[in-house]
């Protein structure tokens, strides 16, 4: 049943009568003969309703609206004030006509109307009996039609069917009144106090949920006691909608309370929180929410939750609880058992490698391998790479691009001058501004547990009085340990097995040697000249150009040309000085551009001397053999191989030996070892022993500011003495490497391939060796050896038979 019987007219707005308004009784059965009783006018002026339906007895207030409506009420109220009331057929239609009404309808008394503030006009109204609409006689200003009355059939007084529907209408009236939350308790006592039987069934069909076609039905039922049946039908409909309705909102209501219970102590905790000192309840959800998503095992998550009880517990405005949240952010950002997929396509990856590193086709075959064991195993414990050589030649790159090629995120981390055990392990969260390891930070960075980890310049790793970092290594390049690593500030073992570190390193002697053992060393050597020149045509000038917002049609830079820069303008095994000198051309090029001056658009040699100036390492292309004692050598730096020079001159004196140049301990026992065997073989090489009484010896390296160490420039000393001594020449273009014994052995020597490529750049034409490094010559590419010629040797004497001549110097010192 509906809440009101204040149903609008035109508008449809709802609108209640005023506190003055006078009382309406309900019909009584004497009412209801009397209207029985009363004629029906033969005209009647047609008023229609849009959403509801008049009964007989029922009385409704409704809002007018529309000027037609307004003019019926007011000719009616000053005259007879009997009207038809009918409903309409669309109530969207404004100005209804004769067709858009029903025949069917209710003649209605007016008993009072009230002029509204908003111009509308109230008007309550009483339906009487129905009538049918015979004919239209006029629709302006409003329609005008004849009427007939419509009888209705009754049951007899005493029918005791119909007495009992009609009783069954009361009771199901009152137990909607009494379920539903809406319609107001005084409605019952209206019901209860209903004497008519036919007011009854049309008062509850008035104020029944139903549609205007079903209101509209019931009315056109002649029947009354076919009437009553239906409304008792629609009756029990919507009491069984009521009661489910209401069975609904019991449950709902059940879980709102709960709802609200819990809603009601979390503001009170929030209240006490922030009187404490500020609320965390947000936080602390969405923590909750973000560690549902997180692939943790039983163990990190029962670890999680007690960390996040202890924050909960925790007062914000304590120093530890911004400690104990950051620890909490570490837990949920850091990407526990979350892998990337890998890709196992060995020809896509040599195809990267070969795309962005030109040359090193003995490491790129070695990295194949190495991907091709982790495709069939499928594991990652396997060595851990260390990619060894001087700077300049692509080894952390060469990460990138192993990573590029099996499809995992790429991490570098830097070691150099890393002297804090802490920036491997971390700190502990007792320390103030604790943090994670760098190794958990880049993983979180990354975002997979299995990314490719570039360990860079791990031989630059220092000591210090906060521990040894390259010691907490350790554990993170053992593949037997490292699915356990163990970070100070995460508290618990974190799994590293999956991750692919690569090591690079410019030299292995500062690595410890606990750390060089548990990787696998690959050498990765310089460069030729005829790589560099690939390599600047292909990446180096390409990459400038772009970096400095040009194409290649702005500047021609061929192959001589950067052959000429290689050889006049850099001294390295990598290309780092390379690029810059490549830049130092663009430069070149935008600057004309820009000033809009005329350039030269294809570089000559001429051009490069302009730009880059005169060449600057010619001199270490050439030096003459006219002075005795003048040797080339062979030497080994972090920056690849280079060529030595070593000098020695006699003066008078008491027979000493004076070494300069910055040498180190082991070069200088080179030199003293180099002098004693001439000393003891001096008659089989045609020295006067007189002489090493009567003169000093002076030994000087050239470039005196660069340290040099190491044993590989003994027989050159050798050499340097052997020919001041005899005042003979050393063989031209020759130069030499090796270590001597006093017994007179050569032994073998390492960096073999860097010292080679250093005599091509010189443009040295022999190399003396020792033997047992004829096995190096031979693992080298022939291309590196074209236009060199090798003599090994075994002994000392076979050293200076090959290197000194039986011509003396021009202007020799007689002895």
């Amino acid at each position: 049943m509906k809440k009101s019987n204040f149903i609008s007219l035109d508008s449809l707005s709802l609108q209640y009568l005023d506190g003055n308004s006078e009382l309406i009784p309900l019909m009584t059965p004497e009412d209801e003969e009397k209207i029985n009783n009363e004629d029906l006018p033969e005209t009647l002026p047609i008023l229609s309703l849009r959403n509801t339906v008049l009964f007989p007895g029922v009385v409704i207030p409704i809002t007018a609206g529309r000027d037609k409506s307004i003019k019926l009420i007011d000719d009616a109220n000053k005259g007879n004030k009997v009207i038809g009331v009918v409903s309409q057929k669309d109530e969207a239609v404004e100005n209804p006509k004769a067709g858009d009404i029903h025949e069917i309808g209710t003649v209605a008394s007016i008993l009072k109307v009230l002029k509204m503030p908003d111009g509308n006009t109230t008007v309550i109204i009483q339906g009487k009996k129905r009538f049918c609409i015979a004919e239209v006689i006029t629709e302006e200003p409003y329609i005008n039609a004849t009427v007939r009355e419509v009888p209705e059939a009754k049951p007899a007084k005493k029918n005791k069917e119909f007495q009992a529907i009609t009783d069954s209408i009361k009771d199901l009236a009152l137990q909607i009144i009494k379920d539903s939350p809406n319609i107001p308790s005084e409605a019952s006592f209206a019901i209860k106090n209903i004497e008519s039987d036919s007011f009854l069934i049309n008062f509850v069909s008035s104020n029944m949920n139903l549609t205007l076609k079903d209101k509209q039905k019931l009315l056109e039922t002649n029947d009354l006691k076919t009437r009553a049946l239906e409304t008792l039908r629609y009756m029990n409909i919507e009491l069984q909608k009521l009661e489910l309705k209401n069975d609904i909102q019991s449950k709902v209501q059940n879980d709102m309370n709960q709802q609200q219970r819990e809603y009601f102590l979390n503001q009170q905790m929030k209240t006490i929180q922030e009187e404490l000192g500020g609320g965390n309840a947000e936080e602390l959800e969405e923590m909750k929410k973000r560690a549902k998503s997180k692939k943790w095992d039983d163990k990190v998550s029962e670890h999680f939750e007690k960390e996040l009880a202890k924050m909960q517990r925790m007062n914000p405005q304590v120093a530890e609880y911004t400690i104990q949240r950051n620890y909490l952010d570490l837990f949920l950002d850091l990407p526990w058992n979350e892998f990337s997929k890998d890709k196992f396509d060995l020809k896509r990856a040599k195809k990267i490698l070969d795309r962005d590193h030109y040359g090193l086709d003995d490491v790129k075959k070695r990295i194949i391998e190495h991907l091709a064991v982790l495709k069939l195993r499928n594991d990652m414990k396997s060595p851990i790479l260390c990619l060894y050589g001087p700077p300049g030649v692509g080894k952390t790159s060469l990460g990138r691009s192993i990573a590029e090629a099996l499809g995992r995120e790429y991490v570098r981390m830097s070691l150099g001058g890393l002297r804090d055990e802490a920036e491997i392990r971390g700190h502990r969260k007792t320390y103030i501004g604790a943090m994670p390891g760098r190794i958990i930070q880049s993983l979180k960075k990354a975002g997979t547990s299995n990314p490719v980890f570039v360990l860079d310049e791990i031989d630059k790793l220092s000591n210090s009085h906060q521990g040894d970092p390259s010691s907490a290594l350790l554990e993170v390049l053992d593949p037997e340990q490292n699915s356990e690593f163990h970070d100070n500030f995460l508290e618990m073992g974190y799994d590293l097995s999956k991750v692919m570190f690569i090591a690079t390193s410019n030299s292995l002697g500062t690595i410890q040697p606990a750390l060089r053992d548990r990787m696998e060393i690959i050498n990765v050597t310089g460069y030729t000249i005829e790589e560099k020149v690939e390599i600047g045509k292909r990446h180096l000038l390409p990459k400038q150009l772009k970096e400095h917002g040009l194409t290649d049609k702005y500047l021609k830079l061929g192959k001589p040309q950067i052959e000429k820069i290689v050889e006049g303008y850099t001294r390295e095994s990598g290309v780092r000085s390379l690029e810059k000198q490549i830049a130092k051309m663009v430069r070149y090029a935008a600057m004309n551009i820009a000033m809009e001056e005329d350039y030269d658009l294809k570089v000559t040699n001429e051009t490069v001397i302009n730009v880059l100036g005169g060449p600057k390492l010619e001199r270490d292309k050439y030096e003459n053999n006219d002075v005795a004692g003048v040797v080339t050598g062979l030497a080994w730096t972090r920056v690849g191989g280079d060529i030595l020079f070593i000098e020695s001159i006699l003066s008078k004196g008491k027979g000493t030996m004076s070494i300069t140049g910055n040498l180190g301990k082991v070069m200088k026992e080179s030199a003293t070892i180099a002098m004693e065997y001439i000393k003891a073989n001096a008659d089989e090489f045609g020295i006067n022993s007189e002489i090493f009484d009567k003169y000093n010896v002076h030994i000087h390296v050239p470039e005196g500011a660069t340290p040099k160490d190491g044993p590989s420039a003994g027989v050159t000393m050798l050499t340097s003495l052997v020919s001041l001594f005899t005042q003979r020449k050393v063989k031209k273009s020759l130069a030499m490497t090796g270590e001597i014994t006093l017994r007179g052995k050569v032994l073998p020597v390492g960096g073999i391939k860097e010292k080679i490529l250093a005599a091509k750049r010189a443009k040295i034409k022999e190399i003396l060796l020792c033997e047992d490094n004829r096995r190096d010559i031979e693992e080298i590419k022939q291309d590196y050896l074209k236009g060199l010629t090798f003599h090994y040797v075994s002994d000392m004497k076979d050293v200076l038979k090959l290197a000194i001549t039986k011509q003396k110097v021009k202007k020799a010192k007689k002895l």
